[in-house]
């Protein structure tokens, strides 16, 4: 019988984290509690846990600067679930590497299945697949991109969206399917978060050489163009 998914949830409120341990343990999770930053990275190194559920208002060390010290260390996905619903809690939360933001009030029906959608992104990963489109090679395990041979570095964020546009590289993609599956909730309010991504890359790759395309289709959203 195959172990159980080991879930970290990083929470100071003892009735909503007991709450949430048999929750989960119904769905066949294995929950650990830490009630805040230090315990939940000692326990990350000890347990080595296949899914993180983290808070941000926590005690002695801000939640924020536990997702990049979590980030830094695993892969494992990271799910913030928190009372910060603010468009800039979200956009920092996604930026300090987290897979995913929910905002508390919730429904155990979301959380179980964000966390589900995040555990299958996760395996395809450690699948080891490798994508290509002209001399744009990204490998989804190593989590590395190159360009005609040159290594060209990314924020998590920018490699998800990267991965994204290549899987379905030559569709125009709406900015709200990649709001929704690249940063993993449904957006609030109109940010040009996608906007601002996108120049990002093509910066970045441009830099490295003759890219494929990110093309802006106008009233839709975005589309990678073969070379």
């Amino acid at each position: 019988m195959p172990a159980a998914t080991r879930v970290l949830l990083v929470e100071d409120d003892r009735d909503l984290a007991a709450a949430l341990r048999l929750e989960l343990g119904h769905a066949r999770y294995d929950v650990r509690i830490e009630g805040d930053g230090p315990r939940a990275l000692r326990a990350h190194q000890e347990w080595a846990p296949d899914l993180i559920l983290l808070d941000l208002g926590l005690p002695s060390l801000d939640g924020i600067e536990v997702c990049r010290r979590l980030r830094a260390a695993s892969p494992a996905p990271i799910l913030i679930v928190t009372a910060r619903g603010a468009v800039e809690e979200r956009v920092r939360g996604l930026d300090a590497g987290a897979d995913d933001y929910l905002v508390k009030p919730f429904s155990l029906e979301e959380l179980l299945a964000r966390v589900r959608s995040a555990l299958r992104r996760s395996a395809r990963h450690e699948q080891g697949e490798r994508l290509r489109v002209g001399e744009l090679m990204l490998d989804a395990a190593a989590h590395t991109v190159s360009l005609a041979g040159q290594p060209v570095e990314l924020t998590p964020r920018e490699f998800a969206l990267l991965e994204f546009l290549m899987r379905h590289r030559g569709r125009a993609l709406g900015r709200q399917t990649l709001l929704t599956e690249v940063w993993g909730y449904d957006f609030l309010g109109g940010s040009n978060v996608i906007d601002v991504y996108v120049g990002y890359l093509r910066q970045k790759l441009a830099a490295a050489g003759e890219p494929p395309r990110i093309e802006t289709v106008r009233g839709v959203g975005y589309a990678l163009r073969e070379p």
